[in-house]
C-alpha cells in the first residue's frame, strides 16, 4: 500500500498503463442516484466525503459500506454522556467546505458483491442521511433508531429505490464497472486507486460548547 495527497493505491496487478479511480467513479454514481431519486433529493453530495477502506480478509461477508455522520442528534456539534461533553473532529474538503458525512466503501469486499447487492448497499447508506441534511442520520423510533423495522426492511426499501433508478435510465457506462468484481476490474485497468479518509476522532471538551 502506498500513495500521496490522501490517495492510496489498492494494488498494482499488471503492467497495463490505465488506472481506475474507484472513489471518483462511485461518486459519479451517487450523484446520479440522488438526482434521479426524489427520496434522496435532500442529499448534497458536495458535503459528503466519499472514500474507501481496505478489508483485511477476502470474501463477500462483513461490512460493505458505512455512513459516518459528522454531527450528533439534530445536527448538534456536541454530545453529553455520563457528565462529559464531546465533540467530533471536523473534516474539510479541498475547497474548504466542511463535510457533514463520510461514506466509505470496503474494498475489495464491496466490489465482490453481486451487482444488485452493490446497488442496494449504495441506496441503503444514502438513505441513512437525515432528511434535514444536518450531519445527523435519519432516525426512527425505539432503541434501534438507525434501522427502525430491521435491516431486512431497510434492504427491501433500498432494493425498490435501486430498481426505480435503473428504470429511470441512467447511462450504463456510468455504472457498468459495478458489474465487475474486484479481480476483473483490476485485471482490466491494471491498478485501482481511491481516497482513504481517516476516521474522525471524538474530542472531550472541558468547558461545554467549543
Amino acid at each position: 500500500m502506498g500513495g500521496s495527497n490522501g490517495t492510496a493505491l489498492l494494488e498494482l496487478r499488471t503492467s497495463q498503463p490505465s488506472v481506475f479511480d474507484f472513489t471518483s467513479r462511485i461518486r459519479e454514481v451517487c450523484v446520479d442516484v440522488c438526482v434521479r431519486t426524489p427520496d434522496l433529493a435532500h442529499v448534497r453530495l458536495g458535503e459528503v466525503a466519499i472514500g474507501y477502506r481496505q478489508t483485511r480478509k477476502a470474501g463477500r461477508y462483513g461490512v460493505q459500506a458505512t455512513l459516518t455522520p459528522m454531527r450528533f442528534e439534530a445536527g448538534s456539534l456536541t454530545h453529553k454522556r455520563r457528565g462529559q461533553t464531546w465533540t467530533l473532529q471536523r473534516l474539510y474538503g479541498r475547497t474548504g467546505r466542511e463535510m457533514l458525512y463520510i461514506l466509505s466503501f470496503y474494498l475489495p469486499r464491496f466490489l465482490d458483491l453481486p451487482f444488485s447487492e452493490k446497488l442496494i448497499t449504495i441506496f441503503h447508506e444514502l438513505w441513512h442521511i437525515a432528511p434535514a441534511f444536518d450531519g445527523d442520520i435519519r432516525r426512527g423510533s425505539g432503541r434501534c433508531y438507525a434501522h427502525t423495522g430491521g435491516q431486512r426492511h431497510f434492504d427491501e426499501l433500498a432494493d425498490r429505490l435501486a430498481k426505480r433508478w435503473l428504470q429511470a435510465g441512467p447511462p450504463r457506462e456510468l455504472y457498468d464497472f459495478l458489474e465487475l468484481n474486484f479481480e476483473q476490474l483490476r485485471d482490466r485497468h491494471g491498478r485501482i486507486v481511491g481516497t482513504k479518509i481517516p476516521t474522525p476522532r471524538l474530542i472531550p471538551l472541558s468547558g461545554g460548547t467549543p
